[in-house]
């Protein structure tokens, strides 16, 4: 009979720390979800009724924690009166933004020496 290994377990954290890892899709899918269902001032029942699904499974959802298809994010998504366009969209400027390490910033300096001068980013 074989041994059995355990690993580690490393605590799972529901958001990335700054510097840390890059931010999940089903994450930040999440919190553009959560937001537009704000906007609107709907409950998580008005807004999952519309779309087919349960609440429960809308809250899971904008938590991060279910990965849904794609057939289940078009549905949500057209019970915010939003398109996949437009939420994807969102959701890959969100994932753009999380990613770029604070270092990154662009910074413009000018330097002028006998009558030149240069641009740098």
């Amino acid at each position: 009979m074989a041994d059995l290994i355990s690993f580690p377990r490393t605590p799972r954290t529901d958001r990335p720390k700054p510097n840390g890892p890059e931010p999940l899709w089903r994450q930040l899918l999440g919190d553009q979800l959560r937001r537009r269902r704000h906007d609107r001032e709907e409950t998580l029942t008005e807004t999952a009724e519309k779309a087919g699904v349960s609440p429960q499974y809308l809250s899971e959802v904008e938590r991060g924690l279910k990965e849904p298809s794609s057939e289940m994010i078009a549905a949500i998504a057209g019970a915010l009166d939003t398109s996949l366009i437009e939420l994807t969209s969102a959701v890959a400027d969100d994932l753009r933004a999380a990613a770029e390490p604070a270092s990154a910033a662009v910074s413009v300096s000018v330097s002028v020496s006998r009558g030149a001068f240069a641009l740098a980013a």
